[in-house]
């Protein structure tokens, strides 16, 4: 079963919150598990896409309580790690798409580049190597898809 990260902002505004969405449906219609972070921003709405496209939405999330998750979070995995749950979201995923995010996207990136993980790259982090940046969330999908070991 293909395992698909999404990594991004805890918040966003509504354009990256749309293209996540977008980015969340393809993987959905591509029969993938989306896995994320299992909060809001980026997370919440690339679960909502996915979700409401008939697909599987995992959360590995930072806290102790499942009831954290965002509502489109499926399967909540509560860890108690804070950050270091990047650790086990990053290690779960085949590919890993980065759409906007802060610094603790710039983590997971390099947690995925580090695990020798594709990163597709989505109006966020300029400049890595070894990110295939793209411009739209179809390419996102696409590009996601294509990388895959």
């Amino acid at each position: 079963m293909t395992k698909i990260g999404i990594i991004g902002a805890g918040l966003c505004d509504p354009s990256i919150s749309a293209l996540a969405e977008e980015v969340g449906r393809r993987i959905a219609e591509h029969k993938a598990v989306l896995y994320c972070g299992g909060l809001g921003g980026v997370m919440e709405a690339a679960a909502k896409g996915a979700a409401e496209a008939g697909g599987i939405t995992v959360g590995i999330l930072p806290g102790s309580k499942a009831t954290d998750a965002n509502q489109y979070i499926q399967i909540p995995v509560v860890t108690g790690m804070g950050h270091a749950r990047n650790v086990i979201l990053v290690r779960s995923c085949d590919v890993l798409i980065a759409i906007s995010g802060s610094h603790g996207t710039l983590s997971e990136i390099a947690l995925a580049l580090k695990m020798w993980k594709p990163v597709v790259g989505l109006q966020t982090w300029k400049h890595l190597p070894e990110v295939h940046y793209v411009k739209s969330a179809k390419e996102a999908a696409e590009k996601a898809f294509a990388l895959l070991p």
